[in-house]
C-alpha cells in the first residue's frame, strides 16, 4: 500500500479551489496533455508521505496517527494565495497558514514515524495544497505568471478537528484516495 497522513479540506474551500482552476485553464486555455487538475474533492494537506509499506504495518501507522491526534486540540487553518514549485513550474499549489498547532502536529508525526522506521523529511514543513502537476514546461511558465495574479486570494478557513491516513492508488485518469483510518483531534 501506498499511505500519507494527511488533513481534509473543507467543502467549501475545495468549491472555491475549483472555480480558480476552471477559470485558469479557461483563460490559458490548457488542455489535459500540459496539466493534470487535482479533483477539489482530493485536495488535501499532506503531513507525512509514507510511501509504500507492507500490509502487516498498517496497525502500527494507524496507530501513530490515532495517538496523535489525541494529543491536539482542533484548530482553524485559512487557505490563502496561489504559487507554484519550480521553474519552471512543475506543481500549482494554494498556501496554508502554519499555525503552531500544525507544526506540533506535524512534528510529532515525523518523529513517531521515525521511531517505527521511516526517515524524517528533510525539507522544512510548507503547508501548501496541490491543486495541479504541470507536464509541459511551456504550461509551467505561463502558469507561474497567471497565479501571480492569485497570491492573495483567500479560499476559506479549514475546520481541522482530525487526521487522515490515506491510501494512494494510482491510475491513468490520476491518483484515487481511500482513508485506511481516520482520529479526531481532541
Amino acid at each position: 500500500m501506498r499511505l500519507f497522513a494527511a488533513i481534509d479540506i473543507d467543502p467549501q474551500v475545495q468549491d472555491r479551489i475549483e472555480r480558480i482552476q476552471q477559470r485558469l485553464t479557461r483563460d490559458m486555455a490548457l488542455s489535459g496533455n500540459e496539466v493534470r487538475w487535482v479533483r477539489p474533492g482530493q485536495v488535501h494537506l499532506t503531513l507525512k508521505f509514507l510511501g509504500e509499506l507492507r500490509d502487516n504495518l498498517i496497525t502500527q501507522v494507524c496507530d501513530v496517527v490515532m495517538h496523535t491526534a489525541a494529543e491536539y486540540q482542533g484548530f482553524d487553518l485559512r487557505v490563502q494565495g496561489l504559487g507554484v514549485f519550480g521553474r519552471p513550474a512543475r506543481v500549482v499549489w494554494a498556501g496554508c497558514e502554519v499555525p503552531p498547532e500544525l507544526v506540533e502536529i506535524q512534528t510529532r508525526l515525523e518523529n513517531e514515524f521515525e521511531k517505527i522506521g521511516w526517515d524524517k523529511e528533510h525539507r522544512p514543513f510548507t503547508g501548501h495544497l496541490t491543486i495541479c502537476r504541470v507536464k509541459s514546461p511551456a504550461a509551467g511558465r505561463r502558469l507561474a505568471k497567471a497565479v501571480e495574479a492569485y497570491a492573495d486570494e483567500c479560499f476559506g478557513t479549514v475546520s481541522v478537528d482530525q487526521l487522515v491516513l490515506y491510501e494512494s492508488q494510482l491510475s491513468r485518469t490520476g491518483p484515487e484516495y481511500n482513508a485506511v483510518c481516520s482520529a479526531s483531534l481532541k
